[in-house]
């Protein structure tokens, strides 16, 4: 049997540029044309089923490579030219499109349907981000269930929450990133994923990031804990301190989580550095690797920053949460655990005083904070409703800090505990 000269041109022979409304079920796509931003699939290769077919066609793809040794072959009638031993495709696809430059990314569907949604008011936004947990608290939940199954996840049926989530940081950034922290204890780990996209987003576009890496950064937040559903569920529900066997097998978690994703296909090296070290600090003293900061990508940096703030102003099974505003100094006390510029600019993004911040005002009154203000950190619109001084409410009154003729001014953060004030929020989120 006289054997090829070349078996690697044959291996290309077998591989074919067909137009996407071309594309059947059970053929198998080696390559998605252009960029990553241009499609719904974070796998560069997969058998597609008729689910795949459909969102492939909804999309701004225009063409794609099938393998046809691993798959269905294009009918005849449908084929296009095929790549030639030389690798080289032999004639130009009839109006095919060309690729977006890699770089920027022109051209992509991202850039069809990104820049800035319409600004929303705080109380029309708060009701479609109650929408969003309980839609991204049910979608986490379903992967970590598949994954306790012993099913592989599918990462990028989690697209369609990124862009809500993205979605709803742009039309205002404090909405969804507030009622995400007020997760119950027995909901923190699936809404913990939903709450650090989102502020993962505001720290992407706080730092003027592109749309690549603000999409890179949403689906980063929704999958940076999924080794957690590794952990068994009494380490992971334990309401008191882990010991030290246990805490070893909870540190676990980043590598079990790149692992599955790795296994279910996922290769953007970004989101899977986010997922194995979200939990490295600036000054080399993390886990897993103890990376210092000039080995650890910026949006690894970022997702420490987001993932630790979301921690610690949550209720979890084992303490209570603290208070956004005091959150915010604790950590910036913590010299080295944060890239200084990270954190600055993430402070930047939440405010100084976040949504939901019980402050004490100049006239020694108490008020929680309902928004930021027009490019004042310092200088948010609050809620006052009690009296420190009588100890007692007040008619509440809404104040504009950062307006001339107000004549208040924040004097320092208070804990709603001490004051026993139990349902503080519903009166920013009522």
């Amino acid at each position: 049997m006289e054997r090829p000269s070349d078996p690697a041109a044959g291996n290309r022979q077998m591989l074919k540029t067909i137009d996407v409304d071309q594309l059947r079920p059970g053929m198998f796509i080696q390559r998605l044309h252009g960029s990553w931003l241009k499609h719904p699939f974070w796998r560069s290769s997969f058998l597609a089923s008729e689910q795949d077919v459909e969102r492939i066609r909804a999309s701004a793809v225009e063409s794609v490579e099938i393998d046809v040794r691993r798959g269905l072959d294009a009918p005849p009638a449908d084929r296009r030219q095929a790549v030639d031993p030389g690798g080289h495709e032999a004639s130009a696809s009839v109006g095919a499109a060309a690729d977006p430059d890699p770089a920027t990314g022109a051209g992509s569907r991202a850039d069809a349907v990104a820049g800035p949604h319409a600004a929303a008011d705080l109380g029309s936004e708060l009701t479609r981000a109650r929408r969003i947990c309980q839609e991204g608290r049910d979608a986490v939940e379903a992967m970590f269930r598949e994954v306790r199954m012993g099913r592989m996840v599918d990462p990028a049926a989690m697209l369609p929450l990124a862009d809500e989530i993205t979605a709803s940081v742009d039309r205002h950034p404090g909405a969804l990133i507030s009622i995400a922290r007020l997760k119950t204890a027995d909901d923190y780990t699936y809404l913990h994923s939903v709450a650090v996209s989102a502020l993962m987003v505001a720290l992407a576009r706080q730092l003027g990031l592109d749309e690549a890496q603000c999409r890179e950064a949403a689906m980063g937040g929704l999958l940076h804990d999924l080794g957690k559903a590794c952990m068994p569920l009494d380490i992971l529900n334990k309401p008191g301190q882990l010991t030290d066997d246990e805490y070893m097998v909870m540190r676990s978690h980043p590598e079990e989580g790149e692992r599955l994703l790795r296994h279910s296909g996922l290769e953007n090296a970004a989101v899977l550095h986010m997922v194995r070290h979200h939990h490295e600090k600036y000054d080399g003293g993390g886990y897993p690797a103890r990376l210092p900061a000039d080995a650890t990508p910026l949006l690894t940096r970022m997702s420490a920053v987001c993932d630790v703030y979301d921690a610690i102003t949550s209720n979890r099974p084992y303490k209570e949460g603290w208070d956004p505003g005091e959150s915010l100094r604790r950590m910036a006390s913590w010299k080295g655990h944060f890239d200084p510029a990270v954190l600055k600019a993430f402070i930047a993004s939440v405010g100084i005083y976040p949504i939901g911040t019980l402050v004490r005002l100049s006239s020694e009154r108490l008020a929680v904070v309902l928004e930021q203000g027009p490019g004042a950190l310092s200088a948010p619109r609050v809620r006052v409703f009690f009296s420190a001084r009588l100890r007692r409410q007040v008619l509440q009154q809404d104040l504009d800090l950062w307006a001339p003729a107000c004549g208040e001014r924040i004097t320092g953060i208070e804990s709603p505990r001490q004051w026993g004030f139990r349902e503080l929020d519903k009166l920013w989120a009522p």
